[in-house]
């Protein structure tokens, strides 16, 4: 296992367009040596190189390299409900939350890259019902600590709030309320897209890091409304 992150390399993402055009198990399996040494371990160094760096952020937020409950999602799909049978997600994700992340609401900071792209994501993705209503109630109860939290310049010139909203208001929040189109989102997170070639840097690290500290006003805010400050 390597000790220090050099950057991930070209047998990375050349291993993720393989997958792409063999996503089965038997081809999985005859590659799990691949995968183990080009993709894993320079992931979990990766996550190693962040712990300190986030730390600086905040001690509440956790990068863990383990294969089980860890910073690095399963590469292996779940796929129960869905019709796309493939096995393996043709990504890696990574996600590292606040320590008080709970079921029904995950806030963090999130990587995911492809063997073509790299994006960044904070926030908390779809949360459920009781934990998007705190947020909510945050929203409405604080109107300028939300647009002091997402409208400062670092933030508004490189990350995006993206996900589903709803057509109009919820029920029992003011329609006139100055950050109504906040309140009918369903997903309160943010992205954006990241250099592929800063995957192979050494400072990948760093870059990541400072792309964060843009963000840490949101995410501190969502954490707050949902019980958990960072």
């Amino acid at each position: 296992m390597a000790d220090t992150f050099s950057g991930f390399d070209a047998k990375t993402t050349g291993f993720l367009r393989r997958l792409g055009k063999n996503n089965e198990r038997d081809w999985f399996k005859a590659n799990q040596d691949d995968f183990e040494g080009h993709v894993r371990e320079p992931t979990f160094a990766f996550i190693r190189a962040m712990a300190p760096l986030l730390a600086k952020l905040s001690p509440r937020l956790q990068a863990v390299d383990k294969k089980v409950g860890g910073s690095m999602m399963r590469i292996q799909r779940d796929t129960r409900f869905s019709k796309d049978k493939r096995p393996y997600n043709e990504n890696i994700s990574l996600r590292f939350l606040h320590e008080k992340a709970s079921k029904d609401a995950a806030p963090g900071f999130y990587l995911r890259f492809t063997a073509k792209d790299l994006t960044l994501g904070v926030g908390v993705w779809r949360p459920e019902p009781p934990a998007l209503k705190r947020i909510r109630d945050a929203v409405a109860a604080d109107p300028a600590g939300w647009k002091k939290a997402v409208g400062a310049k670092a933030f508004r010139d490189a990350w995006t709030m993206e996900g589903e909203s709803l057509k109009r208001p919820p029920k029992g929040y003011d329609p006139e309320h100055p950050c109504v189109e906040d309140l009918m989102r369903k997903d309160f997170a943010a992205f954006r897209a990241f250099p592929k070639d800063a995957l192979f840097g050494r400072d990948l690290p760093k870059r990541v890091a400072a792309a964060y500290k843009q963000a840490t006003p949101m995410l501190a805010f969502v954490c707050t409304a949902l019980r958990t400050p960072l």
